[in-house]
This record gives structure tokens, C-alpha cells and sequence, in this order.
């Protein structure tokens, strides 16, 4: 009998493609294996037909004994480039590959430049039964992944801000919390005019950092300074902490969204000789060895991130033994970043 695909019709086989595209069996099955011995016109042809019939090529022992395959699927949309230098997503995979090794899964992780190709490949993965789960990460304020992976019955943890019920179950930390802790401390210091450095404002908990700044810039009575959007780069970092130090009233403390664009902030104050911290504070919102090495150390909000992804990964073993019955939410709330002090934060200059 004809095994079932997704949507519980029967699953196409490489004579159904063969036919459809009127070519043999062995072309279609070098155009799917990406061999060589078609055109690439018919190549295109081929795998436009598998993608319209639903056909998975490592379905078939799977599908017919109900096997799982022991890989947990980690798709992130931002730029390589940026990714190889952040040590957070660093630590991140490396406690969520340590969860999986305990159980003798490991992680397929794949980077892509945007939500539609990390959403295709959630589809992908699915269809053709490469994963049992999947971990997302960057929390959208309006994200379009949830409804997918409920559509697809995908096993999935969100790691973002708090879910609400019926939505897949998350893992997060209070940035609101956080950030607060952070504008509490330098305006104890004597701080008015505090800037921020921040992310893809798409993502909730930029959005939710960027929030608490404000609200607590309106409880304290501080200036009121905009936040800088970047993509978290150094670079980016860089030349918005260029154009915040060039201002007229320029900025006694700069909070920046992670560790890489800190540093980078950094060597800006160097470059325009301002003294940190006589002259000008810099916090992170990220901790790591970039952190806690460079001359000034940088004060940075501090937590055990490869503790996070372990317990990240827990979760979604929890969801794969027992999913949640519809309209529940599964929330773990993991303990907020506490404030690291160090030599680059100093009292208000006078």
C-alpha cells in the first residue's frame, strides 16, 4: 500500500515524478541526489514536481515503522558573518548539543538570511522526516512561525519572550527586568543621558528591551535619547556609537544589545579619545570572555547561556514525550541576567 504523506494522502514515488516530468526513473533520481547526468532545466523540472507531490526521499523506512530519526533541527535567520562572532549563540548550541548527546539525538543546524527561507525549511525538514523536532530562537513581536509549526503538528520550542495558550512552548528570560537593572544602576551613578545601542527591532525581546529603557527613562526623569537600531554586527555597532558621540549632547552611557557591538563601541570611544569610564560609561547586555577580557573590562549582564540551551533542549524532549493538550501553554521562565560590575562604568563625569 502506498505510504501517506503529511496531509494524509498517498506518498508520491520517484515513478510518479519520472512520469509527471516524462523522463526516466534514474534521471529523477540523479536530479534529486544533485548528480550529475541531467540538464539543470530538467533538474528545476523534477524537483518542482517533488515539491508539488510532497515526496520526502527519507521517508520511506521512517513512514512505514514509525521511527524517529534523533536529530533536533536549529534554523537561525540572521547573517553568517555576524553569527561566527557572537559567542552567545556559541554557547547556546553548545548546551543544547550537550542535552541532545545525553539522549543520543544531535542537532542539524542550518543558517539562512530571512524568516521565508528558515520557514521552507521547517516545511522541508518535515515533509521528508529529516527531524523530530525543532528549536526557534528570535522571537518575532508578530511571528508567523508559530501558525506554521502548529499547522505541521512539528514538536517545537520557541526561545523568546513568555507564549500565550495554544502556541508552542517557550523558554525566556525577563529583558524587561534586565534592562531595568541595568538604567537603575547608571542612573544611581548620576547618569542623564544614557543611549542604547540595539538589535532587529522585529525581535520581541529587542522590542521589550527597548520598552523597560523607555519606561524607565520616564520614571527616572533621564533625557530622552532614542534607541540605535543595528543587526547586532560590530560594524553597525561601531557606526552607530560614531554617530552618538559626534552628537552635540552626546551620551555620559552607551547600553549596548550584546557583547560583539560593545566592544566594538569600545574601541570607538578610543579612537575618539573619550576616556571610559571618566567620560563616557559602557554596559552590555550580553557577558562573555570578549567581555570580561578587554582593558577596560565591560560591565555586562551575566548568566549561564549553555545552562540555558541544556535546559532549553529539556523542554523539548518534555514536549516530544507529552504534547500539550490544545490551549495550555508551557512557559519556563529561566532566572534574568544579573548585573556584572566592571571597570567600564563609573560615576556621571562633572
Amino acid at each position: 500500500m502506498p505510504k501517506k504523506s503529511s496531509s494524509g494522502a498517498p506518498r508520491a514515488r520517484i515513478e510518479d515524478i519520472a512520469q509527471r516530468v516524462g523522463v526516466s526513473k534514474g534521471a529523477v533520481s540523479f536530479a534529486l541526489n544533485g548528480k550529475p547526468g541531467v540538464s539543470e532545466a530538467t533538474r528545476q523540472r523534477v524537483l518542482a514536481v517533488a515539491e508539488e507531490l510532497d515526496w520526502g526521499p527519507n521517508s520511506a523506512a521512517r513512514a512505514l515503522s514509525g521511527a524517529g530519526t534523533s536529530v533536533i533541527g536549529l534554523v537561525i535567520a540572521r547573517p553568517a558573518k555576524t553569527l561566527g562572532i557572537e559567542p552567545f549563540f556559541a554557547e547556546l548550541t553548545s548546551g543544547i548539543q550537550a542535552a541532545l548527546s545525553e539522549r543520543g539525538f544531535a542537532v542539524q543546524m542550518q543558517i539562512v538570511e530571512n524568516l521565508e527561507a528558515e520557514i521552507e525549511i521547517y516545511r522541508r525538514w518535515w515533509r521528508e522526516h529529516r527531524v523530530d523536532g525543532v528549536i526557534l530562537v528570535d522571537r518575532r513581536d508578530v511571528d508567523p512561525r508559530i501558525e506554521v509549526i502548529n499547522s505541521l503538528g512539528m514538536p517545537a520550542v520557541m526561545v523568546g519572550g513568555p507564549g500565550a495558550p495554544g502556541e508552542i512552548p517557550t523558554a525566556w528570560a525577563d529583558d524587561w527586568e534586565a534592562m531595568t537593572s541595568i538604567v537603575d544602576y547608571l542612573a544611581a551613578l548620576g547618569h542623564r543621558r544614557i543611549a542604547h545601542v540595539g538589535g532587529v527591532p522585529e525581535f520581541l525581546h529587542s522590542k521589550r528591551r527597548t520598552e523597560a529603557l523607555d519606561a524607565a527613562r520616564q520614571r527616572l526623569g533621564l533625557d530622552e535619547l532614542l534607541s540605535v537600531v543595528t543587526d547586532f554586527s560590530d560594524q553597525q555597532g561601531a557606526s552607530a556609537t560614531r554617530r552618538l558621540l559626534a552628537a552635540a549632547q552626546r551620551p555620559t552611557a552607551i547600553i549596548f544589545d550584546n557583547d560583539v557591538m560593545a566592544l566594538a563601541g569600545l574601541s570607538v570611544a578610543m579612537e575618539m579619545n573619550i576616556s571610559v569610564p571618566a567620560e563616557l560609561s559602557v554596559v552590555s547586555f550580553d557577558d562573555s570572555l570578549l567581555t570580561s577580557l578587554t582593558h577596560p573590562a565591560i560591565t555586562a549582564l551575566s548568566r549561564d547561556t549553555f545552562d540555558f540551551g541544556h535546559r532549553v533542549a529539556r523542554l523539548l524532549f518534555e514536549s516530544l514525550q507529552e504534547p500539550m493538550p490544545a490551549g495550555a501553554a508551557r512557559n519556563l521562565q529561566l532566572p534574568t541576567p544579573v548585573l556584572q560590575v566592571r571597570a567600564s562604568t563609573g560615576a556621571v563625569p562633572r
